[in-house]
């Protein structure tokens, strides 16, 4: 095999692992990938940068699809060392349209309308409660 006709199937071996590699990156399963039709409607993330990051999510969904609700937790960003929740309410019902960064997180009247509530805290530790309050 001469030295031109290697460097001709070595290329075409790059550009296919290349284009394998772009296409599997971009078809990577996502929140919209789920049933429930998700929507977030308020979100809260501290301006530290230096400490733990807090993240809260008000979500509304047409279901109680536990199982998609858990993995809509997953798929949130999480920081190493910071905290992540998220509070899935009825988009039948009335949601929170502002969150906040300390317990309560959201409106009191809006707790007895909250389905669950998923979160990942600062060790990574995950916990799903349905009907939290």
């Amino acid at each position: 095999m001469s030295g031109q006709k290697l460097k001709y199937i070595l290329a075409a071996i790059a550009a296919v692992l290349i284009i394998w590699f772009i296409s599997d990156s971009f078809s990577q399963p996502g929140v919209n990938d789920l049933n429930g039709d998700f929507k977030e409607v308020a979100f809260y993330r501290n301006e530290n940068n230096t400490g733990p990051i807090i993240r809260v999510y008000a979500v509304t969904v047409n279901d109680t699809l536990w199982q998609e609700m858990e993995q809509y937790g997953n798929f949130m960003p999480h920081t190493k060392y910071g905290n992540t929740q998220v509070y899935f309410f009825s988009d039948k019902n009335p949601a929170p349209k502002q969150v906040n960064g300390t317990a309560p997180y959201f409106e009191e009247s809006f707790k007895t309308l909250c389905l669950a509530r998923y979160e990942k805290d600062s060790m990574g530790k995950i916990s799903f409660l349905k009907k939290p309050y």
